[in-house]
């Protein structure tokens, strides 16, 4: 980070949205944890800092920092850029499917395309709306969460290996008050899911492979590591879910799970499934979707 001080000079939030920019820009941070450009992340740390949200009104861009604002942004983008912890990290917060969602180190941050499948109430493939809904590795919650709005009268699992992580997303239920549609249940895959089944199971897993776990960059040595990795492939953890939920799945359910660059990976191992790829008009890739039809004659169900 430049060794000069813009304290004196940089007044107007325009003046530091743009500095912190490039001063991101400047030291080649990563971008890939809900944004993917320097003003971006600029901008979310000065709001955080006026304790503002965006507005339409471009006026805002020419408001004046206070020095007090001024010290909190600099140690914010001096932390983003020399400790290289992504921005959500740093506000405490991570927009999903467009609500906002409390976020630290416990979770990885929101990122899934999976927002997009849920604001299309999962369009064009359920056929009718869902009574029980269940995420699996839910991490903050934010995906069973986004489902819960989308799907009022369903009643949503959120469940993961995680304590840790449960507590971040059981503070998002509360923040939503959504203690009586959504519940948490500690379970490493099925197992403390005995005897429930669901109409919708959507589930984004670790699914980073060994070798992209081992070149990715510093911003996801922050995250929880037992939410990337999964094994020389990237498939431990989908091989197993995909042997075991055909149990936990109603005689109409859907599955959707994302696995990334595995995908590949995923159907050469699978080649005779017709796994059928979710496309994204907001980008993104990696998400398939299995019928419990499908599940059974692939992967032994009765």
């Amino acid at each position: 980070m430049s060794q000069v001080n813009p304290k004196e000079e940089l007044q107007t939030l325009r003046d530091w949205v743009r500095w912190g920019a490039s001063q991101m820009l400047k030291a080649e941070v990563f971008f890939g944890h809900g944004t993917d450009n320097a003003w971006d992340e600029s901008l979310q740390l000065a709001l955080h800092v006026l304790h503002m949200h965006w507005s339409e009104d471009p006026s805002l861009l020419e408001c004046r920092l206070s020095m007090a604002e001024r010290d909190k942004l600099f140690g914010l983008l001096s932390r983003r850029i020399n400790e290289r912890i992504p921005v959500a990290y740093l506000t405490g917060q991570a927009m999903f499917a467009g609500l906002a969602f409390a976020v630290d180190e416990r979770v990885l941050v929101p990122r899934s395309p999976m927002g997009e499948l849920i604001e299309q109430a999962f369009s064009p493939w359920l056929l009718a709306e869902p009574t029980r809904i269940l995420d699996m590795c839910t991490g903050s919650g934010c995906i069973g969460i986004a489902c819960a709005h989308a799907f009022p009268e369903a009643a949503v699992v959120l469940s993961d290996i995680s304590p840790d992580a449960l507590s971040v997303a059981e503070a998002n239920i509360s923040r939503y008050a959504l203690e009586e549609q959504v519940q948490t249940v500690l379970s490493d895959g099925f197992s403390g899911l005995a005897g429930q089944q669901f109409d919708v199971i959507v589930c984004n897993p670790p699914y980073v492979d060994s070798q992209d776990l081992a070149t990715m960059p510093p911003e996801f040595l922050c995250e929880p590591s037992i939410g990337l990795g999964s094994g020389h492939d990237g498939l431990d953890f989908t091989r197993r879910f995909l042997e075991q939920v055909h149990q936990h799945l109603s005689p109409q359910g859907q599955v959707f799970v994302e696995v990334g660059n595995s995908w590949v990976a995923l159907e050469a191992a699978f080649p005779e499934v017709p796994f059928t790829w979710v496309e994204f008009e907001r980008g993104g890739h990696g998400v398939f979707t299995l019928t419990r039809t499908e599940i059974d004659r692939y992967f032994g169900g009765s």
